[in-house]
């Protein structure tokens, strides 16, 4: 398929061609929603913990008689219905969230992601991303010139620019990586991505 060749004026110079194996994918949602959920998993820390009753500090004695007060029978300040006490069915450390991704399958989900963005036109490929100054105004500029503009935006780079990347880390919204690490979060969390020729051809490769 071809898709819009732009400069960084944001102006239309032609067309480029795109690979129908990376971006002419059948999409299946559900093979998607499988790897997303799975890399979501991973990605958690699991740090997050609460404490039962038996781990809450205090609440050894019974908060008063069982009996001829008038009030309800508790038998421990640190019970889950008081303020301060045991949490049930808390986050716990323990859990473990990791899931194994099939290596093919992520890169299945991958070209269906792609192939959404191209066929969506949320997918912008400029002729060059080489930055002319390093300076967030001059990308802020860019930006602004090409489609879909205060979207959240990834921009892909062929190799590692940190130039680029420092320069977009100042602008909200925007976040830029190598090609061959983007990751199916990241596309997904993005609404357009933006990426040069030479990215184009890192993805494909990557890809195929």
């Amino acid at each position: 398929m071809k898709t819009k060749l732009y400069n960084l004026a944001g102006q239309t110079i032609g067309e480029v061609e795109l690979s129908d194996r990376v971006f002419g994918a059948i999409i299946k949602p559900g093979v998607v929603h499988e790897v997303v959920t799975a890399a979501a998993g991973n990605a958690r820390q699991g740090t997050a913990h609460t404490k039962t009753r038996g781990e809450v500090k205090g609440g050894g004695k019974k908060p008063w008689a069982q009996k001829g007060t008038g009030r309800a029978r508790h038998g421990s300040i640190r019970s889950p219905i008081w303020k301060g006490g045991g949490v049930v069915w808390g986050p716990r450390n323990a859990e473990n969230y990791k899931r194994k991704i099939n290596h093919g399958l992520a890169k299945v989900a991958l070209r269906m992601v792609m192939t959404d963005k191209a066929k969506t036109e949320r997918l912008i490929v400029v002729d060059d991303l080489k930055p002319v100054e390093l300076k967030t105004k001059w990308f802020s500029k860019v930006r602004a010139a090409l489609p879909g503009s205060g979207r959240k935006t990834l921009v892909l780079t062929p190799v590692l620019d940190r130039g680029l990347v420092r320069i977009v880390k100042n602008i909200p919204k925007i976040t830029a990586e190598e090609a061959r690490n983007a990751d199916i979060l990241s596309l997904i969390n993005n609404d357009y991505v933006i990426l040069s020729v030479e990215a184009v051809k890192a993805l494909e490769k990557r890809l195929s």
